[in-house]
């Protein structure tokens, strides 16, 4: 195991929630791949590039969220079977990860600027990004966005959706399939245990957490 190293960070939320759920599928029982998580070789360790947490895997220290799961995807068949399957995948993911941007710098919103901002997100929402996935599902029929199995891109989805709910649980209600697909990743039994009370899921943040926030990424 990589020795862990101590450097003062915020307990709010970050981007690093999506490698924890990764993580979780990756240690599913009955996951399409054979390779699953059967050590701990997953820890993590110091920070790169001051605030991003790195990651110990298969002897390497991986920083960056988007590297790390970019590591992971295919390590645990999560990208598809092939190119094409890949590229959409990838497509999904880049179009899904602009509103979790949004939604990610909200609690950092000026007070005077949030209600506007939260207007936005809903409107984007509703009629930018759930009519595409809603649209992905019909067409194909399918349990998941590609290929009919597992991937990233669901991941990736279904970890939006939690954070779509929180500000407004409306917003899912014209999109059956989403909605049907956030429960079927959600019942999942090891993804049932990380949405638990103290696991690595980060509970919505508080003001504690968003002053540590403004600490670290200097917002005043």
């Amino acid at each position: 195991p990589v020795r862990e190293e101590t450097q003062t960070r915020g307990s709010g939320r970050g981007r690093s929630r999506l490698i924890f759920h990764c993580l979780s599928l990756a240690s599913q029982t009955g996951f399409p791949s054979e390779k699953r998580v059967t050590q701990k070789p997953f820890l993590f360790t110091s920070f790169l590039f001051s605030r991003d947490r790195s990651l110990g895997i298969d002897g390497m220290k991986l920083g960056q969220t988007r590297a790390i799961l970019n590591y992971m995807a295919p390590k645990y068949d999560l990208c598809g079977r092939d190119l094409k399957e890949r590229a959409l995948i990838d497509m999904y993911t880049e179009g899904m990860a602009d509103l979790n941007e949004m939604i990610i710098a909200l609690p950092l919103c000026p007070p005077d600027q949030k209600d506007a901002k939260i207007a936005l997100i809903k409107e984007r929402t509703t009629d930018r990004y759930l009519p595409v996935f809603e649209k992905v599902l019909k067409s194909h029929g399918q349990d998941y966005l590609v290929g009919n199995t597992l991937s990233r891109a669901d991941i990736h989805l279904v970890e939006l959706l939690y954070y779509v709910e929180e500000i407004d649980p409306s917003l899912l209600a014209n999109f059956p399939l989403v909605k049907a697909l956030k429960t079927r990743i959600s019942n999942l039994p090891t993804v049932k245990k990380f949405l638990q009370p103290g696991s690595p899921r980060k509970p919505p943040i508080d003001e504690k957490s968003l002053e540590q926030a403004r600490q670290i990424f200097r917002v005043k």
